[in-house]
């Protein structure tokens, strides 16, 4: 073996090595805060630091908005349930992080669930006034729009690109109903209004 060849050998071995010197120094704390190859939770982010804003906290939930939206959606003993709200919420002294997911049924009556961010899980569930809600909207408003929340918040992630829903309104336009998406992005949050017929508008 020639003296160039081995030169070459010593110095990719060296490089090698100091690569993973500098990697194990220097970890990426934003994915794996405790050098384990595990991301951390949302209920674990809010709780290592509380200065953390929501849409920062969202993105390490395990759980996505639609998801969610769609375990709200099929709880309860009526059939036909649409939600009209979802917010993200950090994890406090007696609840984990998680979706705060309002549905509304056929009948008028209002559900709040709330969705476990990192597990899916229901953990609570709670009856709402409805008058609060639908001073503005009617229940047929729901049940006649051509798009549905979860297709909003679709629609809202591909136009954000790489940009992860954490929480989602729903108003009234004229006669139908309009959808405001929160989206979170690398370094900041987005929001974005999707139209009764899907048209996309950005903020």
């Amino acid at each position: 073996m020639t003296t160039r060849v081995l030169h070459l050998m010593a110095a990719a071995g060296l490089l090698a090595l100091t690569t993973g010197i500098a990697a194990a120094q220097n970890p990426d704390v934003t994915t794996n805060p405790e050098n384990t190859g595990r991301a951390p939770t949302a209920t674990q982010a809010s709780k290592d630091d509380k200065n953390l804003k929501e849409w920062q906290v969202a993105k390490s939930a395990k759980v996505d908005l639609a998801t969610a939206i769609a375990t709200a959606e099929g709880k309860g003993d009526e059939k036909g349930g649409k939600a009209i709200d979802a917010d993200f919420e950090k994890a406090g002294s007696k609840n984990p992080a998680h979706y705060a997911v309002k549905v509304v049924y056929p009948s008028g009556k209002l559900v709040e669930y709330g969705i476990n961010a990192d597990t899916g899980e229901v953990y609570k569930t709670e009856n709402q006034p409805i008058e609060r809600y639908f001073t503005r909207l009617k229940v047929s408003d729901f049940q006649n729009a051509k798009v549905s929340l979860k297709d909003a918040i679709a629609l809202a992630e591909k136009t954000a690109a790489g940009g992860k829903a954490y929480e989602a309104e729903v108003e009234r336009e004229g006669n139908a109903v309009e959808y405001e998406i929160k989206v979170a992005l690398t370094d900041r949050e987005q929001e974005i209004k999707i139209g009764p017929d899907g048209t996309v508008k950005k903020d």
